[in-house]
């Protein structure tokens, strides 16, 4: 589905750019697209940091789980 989405995109940008080489597209549909993608690409951006953020804290807690665990399993052997 991914790469139906991405042939369809590009075959619309295609047949953009033939149009704005033969000046039949307004300037003012471009930069609406662009605002747009923008804000969209903003908030992907937004969502991507904040899962991140998610994620690292997850590993921290792993990682000191983990230092916890060899620890003790290492004063147990000693």
């Amino acid at each position: 589905m991914k790469d139906f989405v991405k042939k369809i995109t590009e075959w619309v940008l295609d047949k953009e750019e033939l149009m704005a080489k033969s000046c039949a597209i307004p300037l003012n549909d471009v930069d609406h697209q662009l605002e747009q993608i923008k804000e969209q690409k903003e908030k992907l951006q937004k969502d991507y940091d904040a899962s991140m953020a998610v994620f690292n804290d997850i590993t921290e807690r792993l990682e000191k789980i983990k230092n916890i665990e060899i620890l003790r399993c290492q004063k147990k052997g000693v």
